[in-house]
């Protein structure tokens, strides 16, 4: 199962969008942006930047995520939002023993299916600790024939064995990262992955993102989610039909009454 931290943001974030506007629509300094910024007036900046579509501002906040429970499945799309910055555990320096795999809710509610799954995800396990051991050995033995003390060749051996092994190793394989994002790229995110075609362990990912932010900063994610949250859904014929359900449910998400899928 995901699961989801806000490790850090942007101190106060609302506020440093709202000074970051200011700037654009007054002659004030650097020095008087923060002046006079009530919370009142701050949830008035924010909004109104919303409604005529004014992002960039928002630009100058983050939000940095630790996620865990994963599959390296969900590793391959999440990455695909390019406006972000990612550490990943790494299956090149950190042995898979033991490995701990997702299981997708459609093969776990089906017992031949669950078997099978678990079948294969040993059997990886047994192939990705055979492959290690057969290369180790072998590489072990290179780096003291070419003068590396016993301890160094088989610290070596081991980092250069998992690298080759790992590719035995399947996408349902657990990991963990960290993620910022600025929450411009955020909305974004949002967008496409809240949606209920986005595949179901990021989508989960994103509702348990989109709740945490919400809790900080709730003007500035009050339109966040699925685009058929603020319009007409734009999947055409793909569409699910549920927008009114996605409206009630984000609403509710955001208000912190219900938890995420």
């Amino acid at each position: 199962m995901a699961s989801v931290t806000l490790l850090s943001h942007t101190p106060d974030p609302e506020r440093a969008v709202a000074a970051a506007a200011k700037l654009c629509y007054s002659p004030a300094s650097i020095s008087q942006i923060r002046d006079g910024l009530t919370d009142e007036k701050t949830a008035g900046f924010v909004e109104m930047l919303a409604e005529i579509g004014h992002e960039s501002p928002i630009e100058h906040v983050s939000f940095t995520f630790g996620i865990e429970g994963v599959s390296r499945s969900l590793l391959a799309q999440i990455t695909r939002h390019r406006m972000a910055s990612f550490s990943v555990q790494s299956q090149r320096y950190v042995r898979e023993a033991q490995f701990s795999y997702v299981t997708p809710p459609e093969i776990a509610a089906d017992d031949e299916a669950a078997r099978i799954f678990r079948e294969a995800m040993d059997r990886d396990q047994r192939d990705y600790e055979r492959l290690t051991s057969l290369l180790r050995a072998r590489h072990e033995a290179a780096f003291l024939a070419a003068g590396q003390d016993a301890k160094t060749a088989a610290k070596n051996a081991e980092k250069k064995a998992i690298e080759d092994a790992r590719f035995v190793l399947p996408n349902a394989c657990e990991t963990k990262m960290v993620l910022t994002m600025n929450a411009r790229s955020l909305l974004n995110f949002f967008r496409h992955r809240c949606c209920m075609r986005a595949q179901w362990e990021i989508r989960d990912v994103a509702d348990q993102m989109l709740a945490l932010v919400s809790a900080v900063a709730p003007h500035l994610f009050r339109a966040a989610g699925p685009a058929c949250l603020s319009g007409a859904c734009p999947e055409g014929k793909m569409s699910c039909g549920k927008a009114a359900e996605q409206r009630r449910r984000y609403a509710a998400l955001k208000a912190g009454t219900e938890a995420a899928e």
